[in-house]
């Protein structure tokens, strides 16, 4: 009698990808215990990635490739389009997936059943980052979760999130009621962790890593390892960026009445200065609670008022 796997729908989102996508495909196909069915969104690209996409497909039916809708300008656009026009009602789980990484062989089965075995709606791991010179890196997401993390930082890499479909179902059903305010929406990531969190579904990080994590040149968003990365961050902090996020996030989400938030999203001098006491329900990490805490009380400073 044959054994039933889990289905998974694989959402996939391209852009220039011919460098890396192919090993990339590979590592998913080759998933064990598990049925995977590929789903690939390409935004428009100058590297053939669509043709060799096309044609990758018509050789494995596991890979379907959706039709083209014009240009995205970014990887949280492209995976809303996948939320939006992928039908998910056939599958137990969905998965993101980025097209450069390489994921461990058990990547799949290890989130679903870690969803099942421990009764929650969604899984996200840490993940093993590694450059071109041999160089590898544990990136550790796996601190536990606090009360208003979601609202300030996403569960770990998307291209670790599997979450299950009655999860999918409700966020599918939310981005599409907010469609043109999400395309303000830089990280789908952070929403997506922000939106299961904020609705009551419980969530997984596992401290193990599921995949290998590519960094080169052309990540949108790459492992925070060094002071470099950390200035980079520092300045989408200080110019406006993050704190408007923030924003919208809550708002999007439908927490923006809450008591805690009520207080401080004003995001004013005084506000930030408040939220500043508040930093170990806002990050994980404690180096990032510490970091937190410096940067509301650096912008309240300066008295430059969150965008």
């Amino acid at each position: 009698m044959p054994v039933k796997h889990p289905k998974v729908a694989v959402l996939l989102a391209a852009y220039n990808g011919m460098q890396w996508i192919e090993e990339q495909l590979a590592s998913i196909l080759d998933q064990s215990a598990v049925d995977v069915t590929v789903y690939i969104s390409i935004d428009p690209s100058t590297d053939g990635t669509e043709a060799w996409c096309a044609a990758y497909a018509a050789r494995h039916s596991q890979v379907i490739v959706l039709p083209d809708a014009g240009s995205f300008g970014g990887a949280s656009r492209n995976f809303f389009r996948l939320i939006r026009d992928v039908s998910l009602d056939e599958y137990d789980f969905v998965a993101f997936a980025d097209q450069d990484d390489v994921w461990d062989i058990d990547k799949l089965k290890r989130a679903t059943y870690a969803i099942e075995s421990r009764r929650v709606d969604a899984y996200s791991s840490n993940v093993t980052a590694f450059w071109a010179d041999g160089r590898t890196r544990l990136l550790d997401k796996g601190q536990p979760q606090v009360a208003w993390d979601y609202l300030f930082e996403a569960a770990g890499p998307g291209c670790t999130y599997v979450m299950k479909r009655r999860l999918m179902t409700q966020l599918k059903a939310s981005i599409l009621a907010n469609w043109d305010e999400l395309q303000k929406v830089s990280l789908h990531d952070w929403y997506c962790y922000a939106y299961a969190r904020s609705h009551g579904f419980s969530w997984f990080i596992d401290p193990l890593s599921s995949m290998q994590y590519r960094q080169h040149e052309q990540n949108q968003v790459g492992a925070n390892t060094s002071i470099s990365s950390l200035i980079e961050r520092y300045k989408t902090i200080h110019d406006g960026w993050w704190f408007s996020q923030v924003r919208m996030i809550a708002r999007l989400v439908g927490v923006e009445d809450d008591a805690f938030v009520r207080q401080w999203l004003p995001l004013g001098r005084r506000q930030l200065l408040k939220l500043s006491l508040s930093a170990r329900h806002c990050r994980r990490r404690t180096r990032d609670k510490m970091f937190f805490f410096c940067i509301c009380c650096a912008t309240a400073a300066i008295g430059k008022k969150a965008e």
